[in-house]
């Protein structure tokens, strides 16, 4: 995979993050918290905190469903273990292309464009889910409402977060519905301000409102929702066992609320596996209810390790026993689909697809 601007200041905020999560805390303490840390809560953590990857799969299978209803879970499975371990070994999110990719070597059911839609879709979902646990964990009276984040309540920040949502779905109503509106209107302005990145961002935008298509569907936007929803649930269970794991009594809303704001500190530029952004995020959510810095610290470094281990051995099994190179992976990233984009008109599943 090339290296990038983005790569390269995502390694440098890690690096960044790292040594300001790390330069005033007692290594004393934390060491001794994870020595003294329930094995038990722990093996918990990381059977749910792995559970959530093919929750995922499950949760990627409707969003599919216009453009090849059907698809047998264990390839979506292994491409977004694929996916996944990518996302952990390579910087900038390369994960998502990976997991696109993944999916077209074993069908040519879908296309590399297709695919890539509908994990911006995925991520529309995460987000909104997320946002709404994030909400609920508000409610909980053991929610610190009057912390001040640079200067401001707590509450504050959440509300703006839900204002934010709001207008995200607003947007998405458009494109979903009035896509033809929605392209002119994009075609209009990168006319006058960007003619060259007209034809590309037409193409993106039409691919990414095809995969909205799961929108128009009731039935296949619940299902969504609900697979949503468990994921999310699932990974907040596994951040409260590893809470327990080491001492920390926060509440579950807790979870929810932390694991909310590592979501949205992960969306920026970070080091592969999110090293630094994961811990500094971790921190300071738990700081909001009371948790001193060494036992978050001891949650986040025990945590993240050992949720980190078991889907990147996996995704590297199927990495290699797809026959996969990270070469390809550059080719998809320059551009160069016209390998890896398979026949997007197929009428049924070949001869040849893979069960799984």
């Amino acid at each position: 995979m090339k290296i990038g601007w983005r790569n390269v200041l995502g390694i440098v905020l890690s690096i960044g993050l790292l040594y300001w999560a790390f330069h005033a805390v007692d290594y004393g303490r934390v060491v001794q918290h994870l020595r003294n840390a329930n094995l038990y809560y722990f093996a918990g953590a990381t059977i749910a905190g792995t559970l959530i990857f093919p929750l995922r799969a499950r949760r990627w299978r409707p969003i599919l469903a216009s453009v090849a209803p059907d698809l047998p879970l264990g390839m979506l499975w292994r491409a977004t273990a694929i996916g996944m371990m990518v996302n952990n070994v390579v910087p900038a999110r390369a994960g998502e292309l990976a997991r696109a990719y993944a999916l077209t070597q074993e069908t040519p059911r879908v296309s590399f464009s297709s695919a890539l839609a509908s994990l911006a879709v995925d991520r529309v979902f995460d987000a909104f889910v997320v946002l709404l646990l994030m909400l609920g964990a508000m409610l909980d009276p053991a929610f610190p409402r009057e912390h001040l984040v640079a200067g401001r309540p707590v509450v504050t920040w959440m509300v703006g977060g839900a204002v934010l949502v709001a207008i995200a779905v607003f947007v998405l109503y458009l494109v979903v519905f009035f896509p033809d509106r929605v392209i002119r209107l994009f075609e209009l302005f990168s006319r006058r301000l960007a003619p060259r990145l007209e034809r590309r961002g037409v193409e993106a935008l039409s691919s990414f409102a095809s995969g909205l298509g799961v929108l128009r569907h009731p039935g296949r936007f619940l299902e969504v929702f609900f697979w949503a929803v468990v994921h999310w649930l699932m990974n907040g269970l596994a951040f409260w066992l590893a809470f327990k794991a080491v001492g920390i009594g926060a509440p579950f809303s807790a979870a929810l609320l932390v694991q909310g704001l590592i979501a949205i500190g992960v969306s920026v530029p970070s080091a592969p596996g999110f090293f630094g952004v994961f811990e500094y995020v971790g921190q300071q959510g738990l700081g909001l209810y009371g948790v001193d810095v060494a036992r978050a610290t001891s949650w986040a470094v025990g945590f993240h390790i050992l949720t980190y281990i078991p889907i990147t051995l996996i995704g590297i099994y199927y990495f290699l026993r797809l026959g996969l190179h990270f070469r390809d992976l550059s080719r998809a990233d320059a551009g160069d689909t016209a390998d890896v984009t398979r026949g997007e008109q197929a009428p049924g599943p070949p001869a040849g697809e893979r069960a799984g």
